[in-house]
């Protein structure tokens, strides 16, 4: 017999632990959080890449160490043997798997670091699931799975097999395997098509970040496709409930099996020059602008469909990018001591 988050181990009622795989990144380190207040047991793993400042990375992690439910391993997702000595340690219950090589334009330059980490990776998850008979398995897919697609808002039910890019490829892939898993061996999983996720302890290399950076320090900015471009910006607390929300419906009693993929986004494009207004406003200095064409993999609009995961879990985001972008220029300055 199961006991939800207890599980009997020598006849003793065990409290079990969700396995959250890049908790040194940015939505892993919100999630954690969150789940460590609230009491539950963590296993962490990351493997602290260099793809940015590994320095933000450990900070991530500083601001969760004096929790003493939280256990941390540095290990990289595709050392399948890494792995599985570290997760037969412990009683996982389900996983949320964050870890990932992000980035468009990156894959450009690293196309392997993809496959290694993003294919790789993702399939050692799906078979821990397997070999230690773990039911549920919540996992980061992407909005770049819609590729060149110009119906918007973008659903759930619409054709994803045009990625425009190898980071979407990858992404879209995940999502294939996991539905195999599903099939075959009865694995319950759900993707989340995270929509342009921003806030404090965000990435160095999104747009947010520099944009912020360049504008208080007087730099210029580059603005693509000449800033005719629109992206759904969802705050990181926005990403943080609706992921918790899924991590919670996920039951280790049930004899129900489904393989889903849920967008999580704001459900409100906003335009790249009005993003850029807002920041110009808040910091109180116009920016230095450098129009840009297009870039190679990137697309011009990003608007998301939530209508399946707010009938399912009642999703409503609720930070306005007017809001929103205070409070990461507000945690900008501090963290860099501004």
């Amino acid at each position: 017999m199961v006991y939800n988050i207890y599980t009997l181990l020598e006849g003793i009622l065990v409290k079990m632990t969700i396995l959250i795989t890049g908790i040194a990144g940015f939505i892993g380190s919100h999630l954690a959080k969150h789940l460590l207040i609230r009491g539950e047991n963590i296993l962490g793993i990351d493997n602290i890449s260099n793809y940015y400042d590994v320095n933000l990375k450990q900070d991530r992690l500083n601001n969760l160490k004096h929790f003493k439910n939280l256990s941390f391993e540095n290990i990289d997702i595709s050392n399948y043997s890494d792995l599985e000595k570290v997760i037969k340690r412990y009683k996982i219950s389900k996983v949320c798997h964050l870890a990932a090589q992000a980035g468009v334009r990156y894959s450009l330059e690293a196309p392997m670091e993809y496959i290694k980490s993003n294919i790789v990776g993702h399939l050692n998850i799906l078979e821990i699931c397997r070999n230690f008979n773990i039911k549920n398995l919540v996992y980061a897919s992407s909005s770049s799975v819609y590729g060149g697609n110009t119906k918007v808002p973008f659903s759930v039910n619409d054709r994803v097999d045009t990625p425009v890019s190898l980071y979407a490829a990858t992404k879209r892939s995940d999502e294939l395997m996991s539905y195999t898993y599903n099939h075959l061996y009865g694995i319950n999983t759900v993707g989340l098509r995270f929509f342009t996720v921003y806030g404090p302890w965000g990435r160095p290399d999104m747009a947010t970040w520099i944009f912020t950076k360049n504008i208080i320090n007087r730099d210029p900015i580059e603005v693509y496709n000449n800033g005719i471009m629109q992206r759904d910006f969802t705050y990181i607390d926005d990403i943080v409930n609706g992921t918790i929300s899924i991590l919670d419906s996920c039951k280790e009693d049930t004899n129900d099996s489904f393989s889903k993929v849920y967008n999580i986004g704001n459900n409100k494009p906003e335009s790249l020059l009005d993003f850029i207004s807002i920041i110009e406003d808040y910091i109180g200095i116009k920016a230095i602008k450098i129009m840009m064409s297009l870039q190679q993999g990137d697309v011009t609009n990003t608007y998301a469909d939530i209508s399946e995961i707010k009938a399912d879990f009642n999703f409503v985001p609720k930070t306005k990018l007017i809001e929103g972008i205070p409070k990461f220029i507000d945690w900008y300055k501090y963290y860099h001591k501004i």
